[in-house]
């Protein structure tokens, strides 16, 4: 459609307009006036400008018909002709009736009579034209209130104001149309648009379309603003007194822009319901997502926890062991009641989400009845873990309390003086102080294991009813030893019987402190008893079964027996007793230990308060200073303590344990390989104000280099103890096992040697693990030798040799020279440097060399290359001869 801006220059030339004065019939006036250039008009430009003038009142009309006056009082009868051939020609609308007001000139109005009245039939069959002599025949025909001043009217009409007020009101419409676009464009935007996962990316988007929105909302309302102001323009200042006629015969320029105006407003109503529910959409699919996250948070630590708590046993084979597992239950528990206490913000969130009818409301409930499932579980499964330990717990304490009173009830029988028991008031005297000792320790010496059974059938064990048999095993015997020694005072008191002399403990060897590792160097406190050999060989197998696996006093009872052999049995048993107890509290020591490093220490590198105290060289670089020390606290934490703690009733087990566990003791070698990196870095930072705070906070007296050396020195505390369990072991139970678990663990010690070695390796350009396992390492002196080739000076007058240091692989013998790095203390570190090598399917050998039964003889490809090669020792190169050989056959096979 044609615009008043397209042609606004056309229209300004005025030569037709609409007034908006109507004709008696609603006829829409189109007005020609008085234009001498009129004809001049391009038949293009007239044609758009009577389409344009046409389609005005159509836009409210949809059969619009119109009456044209041409005022031609000043023209001539020619002009007046082509005028009329022009109009219709071009006129595009329904015409009702041509009216024109002839030339007023004597000779022109005569042409016009006689010119017309020859060509009316012509204009008749395409224009219905009415010829007007003066404007007073127009108002017989128009109204006057619908004709403009010039022709005697009173319709006020300024073309210019006009065609402003036309190029506003279509640009008003354009505004009005392009918002309606925006906000459709819009609105599609948002319901189409996919929103992503993240609550980040979802507030953003919500954010900018918010944005949006409030600039939309300006737009609106700067157009509403346009428009009412153009309607204020539009209306009369006197719109009040018109007659209902002349507001009918308005031209609808008020009409269209106040219908704008009313489509913009229930556009603005649309959009902002619209908005409205798509807004609380996007903020209710926001708080599902953060509900959903804290769920999801609280569902995965929950889970976490309940597996946790399912790693802790709930049951225990000792006091300690059993108060441990209570603590480490108190501290899941302290973080389990920590944990409902957010699933109840979480659940209590829901709740409120759907309080306001969220959209999501049925996932919501059934997430918060889950979470509610989930919190009640591991509640009731941390309870009933609890309860179980705390009545294990109070069975262990029984069974420790009987056993104490075995103890003490040993010591009684132990320590009375025989000699002065031989009066009748002596005798008199003991027996009454085992009288009161049975009346007070009555409830543990009388204990009914069937009551036992009863009280703690919920918690007992296969283990926990073999201690309640032990113990009770222990009970009869010391009943049975009470009975005996009253028995003996009894008869005293009847008759005179053979003296008893006790030997009491020496004064100048007060009882020890226990001591970390047992050593038949300690000294005993011995009593010695000389009784009849019936009765000797009954107290010899009551002391056996009371203390054999148990960790007892620091005194012992060694009967004097007839025979040697007999006194030496006991203190057997009684020696390798106390060496597996010292094993394992040693071991419960260590891992004690490892515990604190790994918490005290490694833990505060996270500490984001302990950061400040960091020095940067060591930020970020904790696998380096402690290598794989959590993998090994581990293993000894979860694993190989409760093995060893299964041994105090089976010593013959202890072997093993150590076998059963060989290949995960492997992980001490790359602890020992890290050693080195973690010493350098120590002694860069050894002085930092973190070392500092966090020794003060564990009340250490030593440093933190001291417990990074606690694995390698139990790795060879191991080995010494095995030694010692084997010296009394000589015709027992687990014996070979022992011997084996014993060559194992040094196995261990010289291939963590070897791997320690073989990373000072320098110069080396393939990858060293692709030549196998280290088998041996170690120095010796070198002489080459060649077959084939001319020989060298310096090969001939070599009688110095080479000092090489030689590993051993399973598929190559690498050679190396040995360097000492400058340096002190720490600092003093060694290296080798790569020589050559030679692959292992290629090696022969010469176990004897003249001259030397050190040396033997390597040669290469046939004998191309030979070396002579000299140990410090025989036994140190029969040790190298039979690896190379074992490699050999192995090749053969």
């Amino acid at each position: 459609p044609i615009c008043a801006k397209d042609i606004s220059d056309d229209l300004m030339k005025e030569f037709a307009f609409l007034s908006g004065g109507r004709g008696k019939d609603n006829a829409w006036i189109i007005t020609f006036p008085d234009n001498s250039r009129f004809n001049e008009v391009p038949e293009e430009i007239l044609t758009k400008v009577l389409t344009y003038l046409t389609s005005v009142p159509s836009q409210h009309e949809s059969d619009s018909k119109f009456i044209l006056i041409l005022d031609r009082r000043l023209d001539t009868w020619t002009s007046v002709k082509m005028t009329l051939q022009k109009i219709a020609a071009s006129f595009p609308g329904s015409l009702h009736l041509v009216m024109v007001l002839r030339p007023t000139g004597f000779f022109q109005r005569t042409f016009t009579d006689i010119g017309f009245r020859f060509s009316q039939e012509d204009f008749l069959l395409k224009l219905p034209v009415v010829m007007l002599s003066s404007v007073s025949d127009l108002l017989t025909y128009i109204d006057e209130k619908q004709l403009t001043p010039e022709f005697g009217g009173t319709l006020e009409y300024c073309h210019s104001e006009w065609v402003i007020f036309r190029t506003a009101i279509e640009s008003f419409a354009l505004t009005v149309k392009e918002i309606a676009q925006m906000l459709q464009s819009f609105g599609t935007e948002l319901a189409e648009t996919e929103l992503p996962d993240d609550m980040y990316s979802i507030e953003r988007i919500l954010a900018l379309r918010t944005e949006r929105y409030y600039q939309l909302k300006e737009d609106i309302t700067a157009v509403k603003k346009e428009g009412n102001l153009l309607l204020s323009n539009l209306e009369e200042p006197d719109s009040s007194e018109c007659s209902e006629d002349q507001h009918r015969e308005r031209p609808g320029d008020w009409e269209t822009v106040n219908r704008l105006l009313g489509q913009l407003r229930e556009m603005e109503t649309a959009f902002d319901g619209f908005w409205e529910k798509h807004q609380l959409k996007m903020e209710q699919y926001l708080q599902l997502l953060k509900f959903e996250q804290s769920f999801q948070e609280v569902k995965n630590a929950i889970e976490f926890l309940m597996g946790q708590q399912a790693e802790v046993p709930d049951t225990g084979d000792s006091v300690s062991q059993v108060k441990q597992r209570l603590k480490d239950l108190g501290h899941l528990d302290g973080m389990a009641q920590d944990l409902i206490g957010k699933a109840q913000v979480v659940i209590l969130h829901g709740h409120q989400l759907a309080a306001n009818h969220h959209y999501a409301l049925n996932l919501i409930c059934q997430q918060c009845n889950e979470l509610r499932h989930h919190s009640d579980v591991l509640s009731d499964e941390i309870k009933r873990k609890h309860a179980r330990l705390q009545k294990t717990l109070d069975l262990h304490t029984r069974l420790q309390q009987a056993l104490q009173c075995c103890d003490e009830g040993a010591y009684l029988l132990a320590n009375q003086q025989m000699d002065k028991c031989q009066s009748k008031e002596g005798a008199q005297k003991a027996l009454q102080d085992i009288e009161r000792f049975l009346e007070s320790s009555s409830p543990y010496l009388n204990y009914d294991p069937q009551a036992l059974h009863y009280d703690f059938e919920s918690v007992l064990t296969s283990e926990l009813k073999c201690q309640i048999q032990s113990v009770q095993a222990k009970l009869e015997n010391v009943r049975s030893m009470f009975e005996n020694r009253q028995s003996c005072f009894k008869k005293l008191l009847d008759k005179h019987v053979r003296p008893v002399q006790l030997v009491a403990p020496r004064p100048e060897n007060p009882p020890r402190s226990k001591s970390p590792l047992f050593s038949p160097k300690h000294e005993l406190d011995v009593i010695c008893c000389t009784f009849t050999y019936s009765l000797i060989a009954t107290m010899v197998v009551n002391w056996f079964t009371i203390y054999f696996g148990l960790v007892y006093p620091h005194w012992f009872l060694v009967v004097s027996f007839e025979t040697y052999e007999n006194n030496a049995l006991l203190c057997f048993f009684l020696y390798f007793s106390h060496v597996i107890n010292e094993l394992i509290e040693t071991e419960r020591v260590y891992v004690e230990e490892l515990f604190t490093v790994l918490t005290g220490y490694r833990a505060e590198m996270d500490n984001p308060a302990m950061v400040l105290l960091m020095p940067p060289v060591l930020r970020n670089r904790k696998d380096i200073l402690f290598g794989n020390m959590p993998e090994i606290y581990d293993f000894h934490n979860k694993v190989f303590l409760h093995s060893l703690e299964g041994c105090l009733g089976a010593p013959e087990r202890v072997g093993f344990c150590f076998l059963d566990r060989r290949e995960d003791f492997q992980m001490y070698e790359k602890y020992c390989q890290n050693k080195p990196r973690s010493e350098s870095l120590w002694r860069q930072c050894s002085e930092s104000t973190f070392f500092q705070e966090c020794q003060r906070k564990l009340e250490h007296k030593l440093g933190l280099d001291s417990y990074l050396l606690k694995p390698v020195q139990r790795l060879t505390k191991y080995q010494l103890l095995l030694k010692e369990l084997l010296k009394y072991s000589t015709s027992c139970d687990g014996v070979q096992e022992l011997q084996e678990a014993l060559v194992a663990m040094l196995d261990l010690l010289k291939s963590v040697n070897d791997s320690m070695h073989q990373i000072s390796i320098t110069g080396y350009d393939g990858d060293l693990s692709e030549l196998g396992k280290v088998l041996m390492q170690g120095s010796f002196s070198v002489w080459t030798g060649h077959r084939k080739g001319p020989t060298k000076m310096k090969d001939l007058a070599r009688f110095k040799p080479m000092q090489r240091h030689l590993f051993l692989y399973e598929k190559a013998l690498v050679f190396c020279k040995k360097r000492e790095d400058h340096g002190d203390g720490y600092d003093k570190t060694s290296s080798y440097s790569f020589k050559h090598f030679l692959k292992m399917n290629a090696v022969g050998i010469t176990e004897n060399v003249k001259g030397d039964h050190r040396k033997f003889e390597i040669w290469y490809s046939g004998r191309e290359e030979v070396y002579v090669v000299q140990a410090q020792t025989v036994d140190l190169k029969m040790a190298w001869l039979n690896e190379i050989r074992k490699i050999l056959f192995k090749q053969q096979e």
